[in-house]
């Protein structure tokens, strides 16, 4: 059967800060998503990863359907109307628009949608990232479907070895582009090497898959907060999702990237670079000068329609290390302070306080 997989995040109101999504946001979401769950969906899960509320739905109206976005939409404006009674920060500081015009894209949550052909045994797993930009997921989508070091199955499996399509959006000429592997690989890389600019958004298969080749394995989300408001509220915090095993990347070389915390744009103030912590859900909540970065995965079974799970995939000891590590590179690069490379580039701050201080300063420069 075909199936829509809509994973919708916005940050809605955060406890203590941008510390942690609480109880009745997410009992709020929960209410409003059951009441539509026979009616317009065939499931869903509410979750988060930090200060963001998770909306993970299925459902049989396609991508972009009016329908499902506008439910996303009161949910969010609903749950933000309770941060704002309970006097949460940033009380629904995602949502730019005031009134819903037919699709939630543009307005500030985010979305990472596919329309798939249900395989008998369907294993998704969701991500979440908190803290960071929309290209956080490059390198580990690379390191999934086009790394041998990271996938076997691309070596040992017919059906990987003849690589995937990676559909890339440069973020600020609002273009695409779809690239192959292994045979554009180098040029792959030469873009998705700047996840300021370019960012994977789909994961396609080769004609002769076994799953169909316009239909995606891999979708994230690649809205950018800034661009649609026109200055900084907040980072972009972007959703995946990631289809697993029968001529995918097995589940295990789907989380594998992530025992390598790299770095990624975000932290505090969305101005630092930091490594992308793997936690549990429970550990989901930053701290230390409103970071390190975090990311959650939830697994699921598709069945019919329905969400099997969640299992909390990095509720797993094998990734103490990367956390540790993590840790570790966090003290490295907290230590440089106001300096980059732990600030982000003096282009990556044109939204924030840094024209304020050229312009008052704009009298006193003098000519070499």
């Amino acid at each position: 059967m075909k199936v829509t997989i809509s994973v919708i995040k916005a940050d809605v109101g955060g406890l203590v800060g941008h510390h942690v999504v609480p109880e009745e946001l997410e009992e709020t979401a929960w209410a409003i998503l059951e009441e539509a769950k026979d009616e317009l969906l065939f499931d869903f899960d509410v979750s988060h990863v930090g200060d963001d509320l998770i909306l993970i739905m299925t459902h049989d109206k396609g991508e972009d359907s009016e329908e499902i976005h506008g439910l996303a939409w009161n949910v969010f404006q609903e749950a933000a109307e309770v941060a704002k009674e309970m006097g949460l920060y940033g009380a629904g500081q995602d949502l730019l628009k005031n009134a819903f015009s037919g699709n939630i894209r543009g307005m500030g949550p985010g979305v990472a949608e596919m329309t798939i052909e249900e395989r008998p045994s369907e294993p998704i797993i969701v991500f979440g990232a908190d803290k960071t930009e929309a290209g956080a997921w490059n390198l580990p989508l690379y390191r999934m479907f086009a790394d041998p070091f990271n996938t076997a199955g691309l070596i040992i499996d017919p059906h990987l070895h003849m690589g995937f399509r990676f559909e890339v959006w440069d973020l600020i000429d609002h273009k695409k582009v779809i690239m192959s592997t292994s045979e554009e690989m180098y040029d792959l890389l030469a873009l998705i090497g700047s996840p300021g600019r370019f960012a994977i958004k789909r994961v396609f298969p080769k004609p002769g898959h076994l799953i169909n080749e316009n239909e995606p394995v891999a979708v994230a989300s690649t809205e950018r907060l800034y661009e649609e408001a026109g200055r900084y509220v907040g980072k972009d915090d972007p959703v995946m999702v990631v289809r697993a095993q029968h001529g995918l990347p097995a589940v295990g070389e789907v989380m594998e990237p992530f025992a390598f915390p790299h770095l990624v744009e975000g932290w505090m103030r969305g101005s630092h670079w930091g490594p992308l912590m793997p936690v549990s859900v429970r550990d989901a909540k930053p701290t230390r000068f409103d970071g390190p970065p975090r990311v959650i995965a939830l697994g699921y079974q598709l069945k019919n329609g329905m969400l099997i799970g969640p299992e909390d995939m990095f509720d797993d000891p094998s990734f103490d290390r990367a956390r540790q590590i993590a840790n570790e590179i966090a003290d490295y690069m907290r230590r440089h302070g106001p300096f980059e490379p732990h600030r982000v580039s003096f282009h990556d701050l044109e939204y924030t306080t840094m024209p304020a201080v050229l312009d008052k300063l704009k009298d006193r420069f003098e000519p070499l």
